[in-house]
């Protein structure tokens, strides 16, 4: 008996992963994209003052004012700075306050980039933008 209850403890948390497709309830899923999609709608427009709002504290920390938190995204972060279109991918809680959002976005290169974005809940709930890190995929040269 006590067996089969060890067995059956082994196993909810393996059904508990398959609660969700991907880790975050919709209602946060859905307030991280609109966190994306504004900064990258600001960013395309010239609202640098707008972009940073959705930074973090921990990224606004490091970069403490709007010009030098664009001198960063326009030095390392051209595809998301300007792009042809992006689309959503996967994403994934880390804890209750952390989550991850993949992006696939077309640069104004031709090539194809996946962007993974670390999110944080602020204390009045909000998300906001805590990291970013871009690679190119594979066979997107042109």
């Amino acid at each position: 008996m006590l067996r089969v209850l060890f067995a059956l403890l082994l196993c909810v948390p393996l059904l508990s992963a398959h609660v969700r497709a991907d880790g975050v309830p919709p209602g946060d899923q859905s307030a991280i994209r609109d966190v994306i999609t504004g900064q990258l709608q600001a960013f395309s427009s010239d609202h640098d003052a707008e972009a940073y709002g959705y930074a973090a504290p921990i990224i606004q920390f490091a970069f403490p004012t709007v010009d030098s938190f664009m001198a960063m995204v326009k030095k390392g972060y051209q595809p998301v700075h300007r792009n042809n279109g992006y689309q959503f991918g996967a994403s994934d809680t880390i804890s209750a306050d952390r989550a991850t959002q993949t992006v696939i976005i077309k640069g104004t290169d031709g090539k194809t980039y996946e962007a993974l974005y670390t999110l944080e809940r602020q204390a009045n709930g909000t998300w906001k933008i805590a990291g970013c890190s871009i690679k190119t995929l594979p066979g997107t040269e042109v």
